[in-house]
């Protein structure tokens, strides 16, 4: 039978046992039973602080919202932010506490920030002596890899470390590549899963999907996330504000018929594309009527999302003079489209779509070789 980390408690409770444990967590932290690994912690050992990523330990927070450290009223622990002034924990956070688990289900992405959480957190127990537990999931989009390496001059909360856009680890196995490869070298322990196997998508586990963030609301979603997320550095709407997001990209100015008949001519596999209006709720073009179209994947095997969120991206800027690279969304030094892309060879025009895709194959195969090593499963 299928199990994940925190229900293979032959493999974790002696790790816990007589220490003060810290727990980083959301909504996705539960069983099959969809008991809350807050819960069974706050059961089964002595948990003493509770820590948040983006979106809240409760995931009510939409993107890019901050909030301060409070205490749970379910438990009496103390939250600490690890999405607001703080996203590494400092000692002060970590004073009262022996072990620091995590468990949160993953996307599979490069661009989501959980896995940034993890590596601060990684790092904070490094220098402070603590020993860090992840609770293993699996990666939804498989084992697959796809993408460019990500150019660290372009480092940020939504890449940090040299990853290609589809990375095919598992959390646990990001987490030991993590700490290897890029020299964390903390005390690290993953509890693995039981009857997992490495080329499993989400749908073949059979276990209960719980959204990660409020704008991943379906496992589909997580396959289309890694084609339009780049769309964020855009003028165009991700499909934030409506009920697919990531699975449509709408704007008011948007060709969508012509935009449908030239992505047929590239003969993408695995997916299919079509026409619709949409007002968005909120976000970019809020409560304008949009043109737009919908990604629905026909085949998550063939499907390849990356190659098709940058055809996507070269076909609508080509076609369309109102196409622009939004500077609002910035972090820090570099417009969020070079964030998104892993570098600024899209918003310069320094390459061609060919010469992505021949990017996307090297460094997907030079990727590959070194996720390889990092394998926990058959």
């Amino acid at each position: 039978m299928f199990k994940v980390g925190i229900e293979n408690t032959k493999e974790y409770l002696h790790l816990l046992e007589n220490k003060k444990v810290g727990l980083i967590t959301n909504p996705t932290g539960v069983n099959r039973n969809l008991k809350t690994t807050i819960d069974i912690l706050n059961e089964t050992t002595n948990l003493v602080a509770l820590f948040s990523p983006e979106h809240g330990i409760r995931g009510d927070l939409q993107a890019g919202v901050q909030l301060s450290d409070y205490t749970d009223p379910e438990t009496g622990c103390i939250v600490y932010s690890l999405y607001g002034k703080n996203k590494k924990p400092t000692k002060d956070m970590l004073n009262d506490i022996d072990v620091l688990c995590f468990d949160i289900q993953d996307t599979g992405a490069r661009f989501y920030t959980f896995i940034y959480t993890m590596a601060y957190a990684m790092m904070a127990c490094a220098e402070y002596g603590k020993q860090f537990v992840v609770f293993d999931r699996p990666n939804p989009v498989g084992d697959e890899v796809e993408g460019n390496i990500l150019d660290i001059n372009f480092r940020s909360f939504i890449g940090y470390f040299p990853l290609v856009q589809r990375y095919g680890l598992t959390i646990g196995e990001l987490a030991n590549l993590f700490n290897n490869e890029y020299e964390i070298n903390c005390d690290l322990h993953v509890v693995k899963m039981e009857g997992y196997k490495k080329d499993m998508k989400y749908p073949d586990t059979n276990f209960p999907w719980v959204l990660p963030s409020p704008n991943i609301p379906t496992v589909e979603a997580t396959f289309s996330y890694l084609a339009t997320c780049i769309f964020e550095g855009t003028n165009m709407s991700e499909g934030r504000g409506t009920t697919r997001p990531f699975s449509v990209i709408v704007s008011p100015w948007l060709d969508h018929k012509s935009l449908v008949v030239e992505l047929q001519k590239h003969k993408l596999e695995g997916v299919m594309f079509r026409t619709l209006f949409f007002t968005p709720t909120f976000s970019k073009h809020a409560n304008k009527l949009c043109n737009g179209i919908e990604l629905i994947i026909t085949d998550y095997d063939k499907f390849k999302p990356v190659i098709t969120g940058y055809t996507l991206l070269y076909l609508i800027k080509e076609m369309h003079k109102e196409f622009a690279f939004n500077p609002p969304y910035k972090i820090g030094l570099h417009p969020m489209i070079d964030l998104n892309t892993g570098g600024n060879f899209v918003r310069l025009e320094k390459r061609t779509l060919n010469e992505i895709k021949t990017m996307i194959q090297k460094d997907s195969k030079d990727f590959k070789l070194m996720k390889e090593r990092y394998h926990l499963y058959d």
